[in-house]
């Protein structure tokens, strides 16, 4: 995967504003942002799927960002909120779709 092309999925992970969505769930986060990201899977990910860690890395800075926004008991603790966000990839690990290729990762 290319430096150009990591940028541009980083570019268009921006462009969502998620952190700004507080008043979605994280379910309908997932809905919108999962046929994105399966296809980047897809296409990215046929040769080299370790290349794609990275930039999901991002999009879960993301995602507990959007958490610490829209959760008072998070907010101001970015530690807290990676933890919050890592228990919920525990328990649904399918909600999103580069939950389950890290998961793939792990062989869990």
């Amino acid at each position: 995967m290319s430096n150009k092309a990591t940028k541009s999925i980083c570019d268009t992970m921006r462009q969502w504003k998620l952190h700004r969505r507080t008043d979605k769930s994280l379910d309908e986060l997932a809905q919108r942002i999962n046929p994105v990201v399966r296809g980047w899977i897809n296409y990215y990910g046929h040769f080299h799927k370790s290349a794609l860690y990275r930039t999901f890395q991002h999009l879960n800075n993301i995602l507990a960002r959007w958490a610490s926004r829209k959760y008072k008991r998070l907010r101001g603790h970015k530690r807290r909120a990676f933890l919050w966000l890592q228990c919920i990839a525990h328990r649904q690990r399918r909600l999103f779709a580069h939950w389950q290729l890290s998961q793939a990762k792990a062989g869990q």
